[in-house]
């Protein structure tokens, strides 16, 4: 069974804080849209597919517990509108706000339209989109599967080998996941020889996130660091049997110009130079026809502190301390200059 970040029924939401994973499984509640924004913006919740999710629920368990009585086309509106504002970049977020608007506005011009028609219309919605995400994962990674078995040299050897960036599973999906749902067709197929995670700095959603859902799931993983994967390329392409790099996305231009987590650029340029097929896997939501080309996408800057400092619980011998908060230390030359882009751009 795959890990569950998102618990919903309705009028209630709890969403599971990835900020303390591996170490601990801690969910909050969400109650309003003003929880689901500060989960988003936190990265407590993160993955571009889960955060529309997160925020269309999130507006509606708030509907679900509201006044009724309210002008609900103009609240939900304000409503996603402000939501969208918590991580501008991943595209689906804002597409899922354009398509419940959408929904609220048809609601609205019924002749027999009232502020709970519109509510529910809103919650039905927001619902529906839901089941579609878990559905879309799940076809994704058939479809991935089936693709590297039958374009992939090395699929015609055997069980293959799968490298992976950030996390695009479970806890960045309403369920089973975008790439990593991809290793998990693989996987399940028994054709998986090995999986590949590269860590994810400076967020280490790889060595956090992934890592831990592959291990969850009894999935042979390997972590290495990002500045590794070049190596592994060039030196266990063979012996691993390494067929493609699986990515996923926050963001995919009308040319095909594709936003991800940082580092997902130079993975391109080394499948590219070592024969490596690079795949990105991505449900059709995060495809922006608006958006002409990779240059017009806006790169989100994190705060420096992200890759100046480091958090996790203290290690005594060979335990951690989990009983005891987590400690957060410095981990740069103090003074020095920090540029931390979220995300970079992979030309078609």
């Amino acid at each position: 069974m795959v890990l569950e970040a998102i618990k919903y029924t309705r009028g209630g939401l709890q969403v599971l804080d990835q900020l303390q994973l591996p170490h601990k499984t801690t969910y909050d509640e969400v109650k309003n849209s003003e929880d689901a924004w500060h989960s988003i913006h936190s990265m407590r919740v993160r993955g571009a597919p889960a955060i529309a999710i997160v925020a269309a629920l999130g507006l509606a368990v708030e509907l679900h517990h509201g006044d009724s009585d309210e002008d609900m086309k103009a609240l939900v509106a304000e409503k996603l509108d402000y939501l969208v504002t918590s991580r501008p970049t991943a595209v689906n977020l804002g597409a899922a706000a354009a398509a419940l608007k959408k929904v609220v506005q048809q609601a609205a011009s019924s002749s027999s339209s009232s502020a709970a028609s519109i509510k529910d219309a809103y919650i039905q919605a927001a619902e529906q989109m839901l089941k579609d995400d878990v559905a879309d994962n799940q076809g994704i990674g058939r479809h991935g599967a089936d693709w590297i078995a039958n374009n992939t040299e090395a699929a015609k050897h055997g069980p293959v080998s799968i490298l992976t960036h950030c996390n695009t599973g479970s806890l960045a999906t309403a369920g089973y996941g975008t790439a990593l749902g991809v290793i998990r067709s693989v996987h399940g197929a028994g054709q998986l020889k090995h999986a590949f995670c590269t860590e994810t700095r400076p967020y280490n959603q790889g060595s956090r996130l992934t890592a831990f859902e592959l291990v969850h799931d009894k999935i042979p993983a390997t972590l290495i660091t990002d500045s590794m994967a070049a190596a592994l390329m060039r030196l266990k392409k063979d012996s691993e049997n390494i067929a493609a790099v699986v990515v996923g996305a926050d963001r995919v231009a009308a040319n095909g110009d594709t936003a991800n987590k940082i580092g997902t650029y130079a993975l391109a340029i080394h499948a590219r130079y070592h024969g490596v097929k690079f795949l990105v896997a991505a449900p059709r939501t995060t495809i922006d026809m608006a958006t002409p080309n990779g240059e017009a996408i806006k790169i989100e800057e994190r705060p420096g502190r992200e890759m100046t400092t480091i958090k996790g619980p203290r290690v005594e011998g060979d335990n951690l301390d989990l009983e005891n908060a987590a400690v957060t230390v410095n981990i740069a030359a103090s003074g020095v200059g920090v540029w931390n882009p979220a995300f970079d751009v992979s030309l078609l």
